[in-house]
C-alpha cells in the first residue's frame, strides 16, 4: 500500500498506459480519478476499480475543462497528491515536410499545451500543501527519436525538458517532478506508431528492443506507482526509460 492517503489524478486514464496507472494506483491504496474524454471507458474502468476510482470527463487541451477536472477531484476526495500527466497523441508516419498543420497542431496542443494547462490549475494547490509528485509520461522517443514521426518526437523532447525545468522549480515547495520514457506498448496508439498493424512490421518493431517485446500498461503502472510514492522521496527530474533497452 505504498500510496495509501494519496489522491491521483490520471489524464488518459481510461485506456493503455494510463489505465494500467490507475489499475496499480488503486491497488497500492490511492484515490484515483480517471479523467478522460471517453467517458464510457472511463466509467467503466472506475467501476471495476471501485470506491476509490472515480471518473471525470476531462479535456486536456481547454482551460475551463481541466480546472472542471480539479474542482471534481477536490469535490471527491478533498486533496490532490499526484498529477500523472498521461494524455498523448501522435501524427501517422511520414516524411516531416508532409505532416500537415493541423496534426502538427493537434500533437502540440495535447501533448505539450496539457502539461502547461495541468500545471497552471494543479501546481497551486501542490505549492500550499506543500508536497506532491508530478509525472509525465513521455517516450523513448524524446531519447532516440524515431524516423518519420518528427513532430511526435519534437513533443515528447518538450515533455523531458519540461519536466526537468518544473522539478527544478517546484523542489523548494516539496513537489517532484520526474516522467518515464516509455517504449511502444499495446495501447491504442500502437498501430499509428507503426503505420500499420502487420506480423513484418510487428516483428521489425520488437527487432529494436533487446528484451523482445512490447511494454506494457502493468509496465508504466509499476515505474509509476515507485516514482510517485515516498520511496521516490529524494527523485526528481529523472527521466526514466521503461523500454526493455530500446535506448541503450
Amino acid at each position: 500500500m505504498r500510496l495509501n492517503g494519496k489522491t491521483a489524478i490520471v489524464t488518459g486514464g481510461a485506456s493503455g498506459f494510463g489505465a494500467g496507472i490507475a489499475r496499480k494506483f488503486v491497488a497500492e491504496g490511492a484515490q484515483v480519478v480517471i479523467a478522460d474524454l471517453n467517458t464510457e471507458l472511463a466509467g467503466f474502468l472506475a467501476a471495476e476499480l471501485g470506491e476509490n476510482a472515480r471518473a471525470v470527463r476531462c479535456d486536456v487541451t481547454n482551460s475551463d475543462s481541466v480546472a472542471s477536472m480539479v474542482e471534481q477531484t477536490l469535490d471527491a476526495f478533498g486533496r490532490i497528491d499526484i498529477l500523472i500527466n498521461n494524455a498523448g497523441t501522435t501524427h501517422l508516419p511520414s516524411p516531416m515536410e508532409d505532416i500537415s498543420e493541423e496534426d502538427f497542431d493537434r500533437v502540440f496542443t495535447v501533448n505539450a499545451k496539457s502539461v502547461y494547462l495541468t500545471a497552471r490549475h494543479i501546481v497551486p494547490h501542490l505549492k500550499a500543501q506543500g508536497s506532491g509528485a508530478i509525472l509525465n509520461v513521455a517516450s523513448t522517443a524524446a531519447v532516440s527519436p524515431r524516423p518519420r514521426l518528427s513532430w511526435y518526437n519534437a513533443s515528447k523532447g518538450w515533455m523531458v525538458t519540461a519536466t526537468k525545468g518544473m522539478a527544478v522549480e517546484l523542489a523548494p515547495h516539496g513537489v517532484r517532478v520526474n516522467a518515464i520514457n516509455p517504449v511502444a506498448g499495446e495501447t491504442p496508439l500502437l498501430q499509428s506508431f507503426m503505420g500499420e498493424d502487420t506480423p513484418e512490421v510487428r516483428a521489425k518493431f520488437l527487432s529494436t528492443i533487446p528484451l523482445g517485446r512490447f511494454s506494457t500498461p502493468e509496465d508504466m503502472g509499476n515505474a509509476a506507482c515507485y516514482l510517485c510514492s515516498d520511496e521516490a522521496s529524494m527523485v526528481t527530474g529523472v527521466c526514466m526509460e521503461v523500454d526493455g533497452g530500446r535506448c541503450v
